[in-house]
């Protein structure tokens, strides 16, 4: 007999339960918790170094696709017009891959907290592939350009996804080194892209370009998927705000379109490009509106806020923008000032590209070992708005040209380390997808804009139809050098406001401690 039983008089299982009681059990709802999203009790173990570094180099091949066709198809675009009798609509083979990249990337970062890193980066690269094989078999332009805007919508997600994955497997301290070598990958694409498109073209069938990301995306898969089991699971299932995903694309391919059409199809001030912008507007305030409202809002305006998150986008969109901006429009200066040819004008951009990824490998060594981590950024930032300068009050032989540039890329390359750790870095494990793709977003913006201001500083100082590098409607020859010396004063002057402009952000922007390889990460409550 146990105490129950000697103090009730009688045995437990001959007691009754009164009708209240039974009542109030009754209505007790018996709900099914989901728990296949929970983390394990036991821990991962964790990867092998053998394991990191095969990951980050399928993560390199991955993202080296998606940059290689930014800058593979441009120099095929005489062939392809040719052969579809089209050049009227060449430039959209350029746009429709820019617009569905930039639009995609804050869904696919989103979608990355919600459904995992491996189905997103498992539908990027299928998207991707699928646009490739399209592109390659393309009978006219009409299903090329949708082609485009296909691979484009694998392109754009391929960025934040990759990006988020870095971070899910390494250390925050160590990440900036990895960045570095991201970088890399960004200036083999833009060095290597346009001579492989230009070979390919001429040599063999422009529609290589495009077979040739087939065989590279198979082997990217091959050699991540095999992997991706073990890589820590960060996710949490939610419901989805579509709308919200949709009023946001909508309001960033409006405002793309009127960076591309602006000043080249349309006057700035016609109706067309007014009414524009006033839809591109409205359909921003939609969506702060509805994320203001929403439950869980496909991206948390909280998240944009606080200390760090803001500053380092706006670094990062600062510095992009000015590289972007310079690369773009520099190979117009040299021709018309130095005289040099379209190849040689390519070569001589190399200094900007690959110097830049000396910076941000100094910064990622140097995030490893200091604790004030940003001040390299501050330092390098500073040195590239004084360069800036430099290039705007002097007028150097071409050497000297290359020098200064070379030393306003080395202090702008340490901006994107910086700014990348950091913002990732700030926010909790769950939402690194959010804010990676969200920071993806803003930059492409920020560099289609910048590309748009320094082509229409330039032509309100020439007075002169040169908005189409490459596709100029006068001869270079009729620019004067004193005139395009004279232009390209402010233009350099609006890289050096750039780069001030990441420099205060880089000292408002909150320095927090990056966790270390034998620095666990603060536990968080669970929701």
């Amino acid at each position: 007999m146990n105490k129950f039983e000697r103090q009730r008089g009688q045995p437990a299982d001959q007691d009754t339960l009164t009708d209240e009681i039974s009542a109030e059990i009754s209505h007790i709802t018996t709900e099914v918790i989901d728990v296949s999203d929970a983390p394990p009790i036991a821990p991962r173990a964790p990867l092998t170094q053998d394991e990191v570094r095969t990951i980050l180099i399928s993560l390199m091949l991955t993202m080296f696709l998606a940059a290689l066709d930014q800058t593979i198809v441009a120099t095929a675009l005489p062939t392809i017009g040719r052969q579809f009798g089209d050049v009227s609509n060449l430039s959209w083979v350029i746009t429709a891959y820019l617009l569905a990249s930039t639009a995609v990337a804050p869904v696919f970062g989103t979608l990355s907290d919600i459904y995992g890193r491996r189905v997103m980066i498992i539908v990027a690269l299928s998207l991707f592939i699928a646009g490739s094989i399209l592109c390659a078999l393309a009978p006219n332009m009409p299903i090329l350009i949708l082609a485009r805007g296909l691979q484009g919508l694998g392109g754009g997600g391929i960025m934040p996804v990759v990006q988020t994955v870095i971070s899910d497997v390494v250390s925050p301290r160590e990440r900036g080194q990895y960045q570095a070598y991201f970088s890399g990958v960004w200036v083999a694409a833009g060095i290597g892209g346009p001579v492989v498109g230009g070979v390919f073209a001429e040599h063999l069938h422009w529609s290589m370009i495009f077979w040739i990301n087939v065989p590279l995306a198979l082997g990217a898969l091959a050699l991540l998927l095999p992997k991706m089991g073990k890589i820590p699971v960060f996710h949490r299932r939610r419901k989805v705000d579509w709308l919200g995903g949709v009023l946001l694309m909508a309001a960033a391919v409006v405002f793309m379109l009127v960076l591309t059409w602006g000043g080249n199809r349309y006057l700035w001030l016609s109706p067309t490009i007014i009414a524009m912008i006033g839809a591109s507007a409205a359909l921003a305030f939609s969506f702060v509106w509805h994320a203001r409202k929403a439950d869980e809002p496909f991206l948390p305006l909280p998240l944009m806020g606080g200390t760090v998150v803001p500053y380092a986008m706006a670094a990062g969109g600062c510095a992009l923008g000015a590289i972007t901006g310079l690369t773009v429009n520099l190979p117009l200066y040299y021709e018309v000032v130095y005289h040099l040819s379209a190849s040689e004008a390519g070569l001589a951009l190399i200094p900007l590209a690959a110097i830049s990824t000396c910076g941000a490998a100094i910064a990622g060594r140097t995030m490893a070992r200091a604790k004030h981590y940003k001040r390299v950024a501050i330092i390098g930032t500073s040195i590239a708005a004084i360069s800036g300068c430099a290039l705007a009050l002097t007028t150097l032989p071409l050497w000297g040209l290359l020098v200064l540039l070379s030393i306003f890329a080395l202090g702008l390359g340490t901006t994107f380390p910086v700014s990348v750790v950091s913002l990732q870095n700030s926010v909790a494990r769950p939402q690194i997808g959010t804010v990676t793709g969200a920071m993806n977003f803003f930059r492409s913006l920020m560099s289609s804009f910048t590309v748009a201001a320094f082509t229409a500083i330039l032509l309100m100082v020439l007075g002169a139809d040169i908005s189409l590098v490459g596709e100029h409607h006068g001869p270079l020859n009729s620019i004067p050098v004193a005139d395009m010396i004279t232009a390209f004063r402010y233009v350099f002057g609006a890289a050096a406001a750039l780069m001030a402009g990441a420099t205060i952000c880089m000292i408002l922007m909150e320095e927090r401690p990056l966790a270390g390889p034998g620095t666990p990460p603060p536990a968080e409550m669970a929701e």
